[in-house]
């Protein structure tokens, strides 16, 4: 009999505020928080662990960090965190010192390891600070490139916040992953990478990527609107919010669902006593 799946759930895009303050005027990011948190936790079956694939808050201040941490804490598994290009190293790490996968210092790439799970977690920070865009730098590459290489058996997620690739929606492409090939070829030397999870898109999409997938995540307020323009302006609307859910079975590998938040009508029957109900 093969083992219980092992469940991540991946949730992105908070853009969380301070002072109950609506984000862009509009968004209840805090309230969308508190929604996907009560979700995740009542899901049967529940996730084992959550990966948060950066934009944490909105302007990274400190303010914000500390309203996101007791909201995060409320979560029954345990929870990883990347930056995106909204969050500020220095403050994010300063709230959340609890987290020991995390580096110590702000003054490089906020890079880490997780062992811990039937799935290898490696988050990668693909922020520029005080920039909109991601790369991953030569020195971040090669740390990459040794860290697969220990372990070439072990399936492995690795999670940051920028999707390392084009994706058709004009204004969100105009500040390009910087160095997309060259990441590329190194997870292409390492076929245990699974799944490459990414944020920054408020959408989800996925692309075939260094013979794995990459993937990005719907946001858990706000959605990106799906405009394929070259010329698409920086818009937004209030699509149901989501997440994607990561099934792992060593017999039977990762399956990516996405899923919505909050009640929606349903489940009704599709048979009843007579079979396929007419």
């Amino acid at each position: 009999m093969s083992k219980a799946p092992f469940l991540i759930a991946q949730i992105s895009d908070l853009h969380l505020k301070a002072g109950n303050k609506l984000t862009y005027g509009v968004v209840d990011t805090l309230g969308a928080l508190r929604r996907a948190v009560d979700h995740l936790n009542a899901s049967q079956p529940r996730p084992d662990i959550v990966v948060i694939s950066g934009d944490l808050v909105d302007f990274g201040r400190p303010d914000e960090y500390a309203v996101l941490h007791p909201e995060l804490a409320r979560l029954s598994m345990p929870y990883y965190l990347v930056p995106g290009n909204h969050d500020v190293r220095e403050h994010l790490l300063a709230e959340f010192a609890d987290h020991v996968y995390l580096p110590i210092s702000a003054e490089a790439p906020l890079d880490w390891v997780v062992e811990a799970h039937p799935v290898r977690l490696i988050g990668l920070d693909s922020t520029i600070p005080g920039a909109h865009g991601g790369q991953v730098l030569d020195s971040q590459m090669a740390w990459l490139d040794e860290v697969l290489g220990r372990r070439p058996a072990v399936p492995t997620l690795l999670i940051m916040h920028h999707p390392p690739f084009v994706t058709g929606i004009g204004h969100m492409d105009r500040e390009a992953f910087i160095n997309g090939a060259a990441l590329e070829e190194v997870i292409g030397r390492h076929p245990q990478v699974e799944r490459l999870l990414c944020g920054h898109l408020h959408r989800p999409m996925q692309r075939r990527f260094a013979g794995s997938i990459s993937c990005t995540c719907p946001g858990t307020s706000h959605q990106i609107v799906l405009d394929l323009r070259d010329d698409a302006p920086a818009h937004f609307n209030l699509e149901p919010a989501g997440y994607l859910l990561h099934r792992w079975n060593a017999e039977e590998g990762l399956v990516t669902h996405n899923g919505v938040f909050g009640d929606h009508p349903g489940p009704y029957p599709f048979y009843d006593a007579q079979g396929l109900i007419d």
